[in-house]
């Protein structure tokens, strides 16, 4: 507790999926400084954007989490952008704080990082031994340049930054946006509405043969703190919970979760994406003593009923 009282910490996207988590245990973790930029006042692709953040906030410990980020569709439509704007935030977010001279950067990669036919379970030193799945491989690569940055600075100017990689997130606040979202809440998304419409069917992106692996927001939001606190090291770290499960099964039990009997319709000429995800955790357990604690249906639970609670609110709003 004492670690987080008098140390000022910034928290990009903290007001997102992930990172209201991790503002939320950093208030319960006694931190008495906590400063959310939003983008309007700190557009981070700007290097003179980066540095006024750092003037303005001073933080001793900054925790970059955010990201444009989307699920296979938004990731093809969208490789140019992906890339740049993901790259240029980080890119300008890391040398501002090695010019402001903080004292810890917390950077979130990601699982999309892994090369394509990366050995199950993903090992750290796999990260380097292939390129990316085509479709997300724009906004792997830079969030991995970040990692490089981040030892790059450590060698040359002593500058200490961590580098997590959290595999596919779900949870409470997640977005479910057919458009862009990710797989778990778009398949909760299509049984509930294909419940509540009787529909026969719902149509599943690519042949259900992938495997991922998830992890429950809030344990990656412990993860990260923990990780902020304990862990000095240049070696990325990975974020899992050490278990994989087929899309297809996957959407079987999301179909039991929201109650939906209709059938499924594999949309083939959709990709697949990775072939597998499944990452290696044991080096988060080794080097600062975490584990994921949250079993996977008990969180599809709480995220169904997250969900299910927003989408009445706001169906209420919109009446």
């Amino acid at each position: 507790m004492t670690f987080w009282q008098n140390r000022p910490v910034t928290v990009t996207d903290g007001k997102g999926f992930l990172g209201s988590f991790v503002v939320e245990k950093l208030r319960a973790a006694s931190c008495r400084e906590i400063f959310v930029p939003r983008s309007r006042d700190y557009d981070l692709r700007e290097k003179s954007q980066a540095e006024k953040l750092f003037r303005d906030a001073k933080p001793d410990i900054f925790i970059h989490l955010a990201a444009v980020v989307g699920g296979i569709g938004a990731n093809r439509s969208n490789p140019g952008k992906f890339f740049y704007d993901n790259a240029t935030m980080g890119i300008n977010s890391v040398e501002a704080a090695r010019a402001a001279g903080i004292e810890k950067f917390v950077c979130a990669g990601t699982i999309c990082s892994y090369p394509k036919f990366t050995p199950v379970p993903f090992r750290e030193d796999d990260l380097w031994n292939g390129y990316p799945e085509e479709t997300n491989a724009p906004y792997g690569l830079a969030k991995k340049m970040l990692l490089v940055q981040l030892q790059a600075y450590r060698q040359q100017y002593g500058m200490n930054g961590i580098y997590l990689t959290p595999v596919n997130l779900y949870g409470p606040r997640d977005n479910f946006d057919l458009e862009s979202s990710h797989v778990i809440p778009a398949l909760i998304r299509k049984c509930l509405e294909g419940k509540s419409a009787r529909a026969p069917e719902i149509v599943a992106w690519g042949t259900g043969s992938a495997t991922r692996e998830f992890l429950y927001v809030e344990d990656a939001a412990d993860a990260i703190i923990v990780a902020a606190e304990k862990y000095e090291k240049p070696e990325p770290v990975n974020l899992g919970s050490g278990q994989e499960i087929s899309i297809r099964d996957l959407l079987e039990e999301i179909c039991k979760a929201t109650g939906y009997s209709g059938s499924v319709r594999w949309d083939a000429t959709k990709p697949d994406g990775q072939p597998r995800r499944c990452l290696d955790t044991t080096r988060a357990a080794a080097e600062f003593g975490w584990r994921a604690t949250t079993a996977f249906r008990e969180g599809l639970r709480k995220t169904i009923a997250w969900y299910e609670e927003y989408a009445q609110s706001a169906s209420g709003a919109r009446a």
